[in-house]
């Protein structure tokens, strides 16, 4: 590796946007936001929205998405129009 063209690969800590869940990992991400961790040291914070704690493929909850009325809402707005040769 060449020297000094790389980023530092330091400890930082994520933490999840929605449940609040913090872990420690190493990264080359950088913030100035710095938080106390359990072992007494002060590392970065990167705060992101979706991490296993939140996503429901490793929680194992769905998110339901609302599929019905959107036949009828799109009839509502537009009509039953016909195409313009028939």
């Amino acid at each position: 590796m060449k020297p000094d063209i790389h980023p530092t690969y330091e400890p930082v800590v994520f933490q999840d946007r929605s449940t609040g869940n913090r872990f420690l990992t190493r990264s080359t991400a950088t913030s100035d936001q710095r938080v106390e961790w359990s072992d007494g040291n002060s590392y970065p914070l990167i705060v992101v929205d979706v991490t296993s704690y939140s996503h429901p493929f490793w929680t194992g909850n769905q998110r339901v998405l609302d599929s019905q009325g959107r036949v009828e809402k799109f009839r509502r707005r537009y009509g039953d129009r016909k195409r313009g040769g028939e």
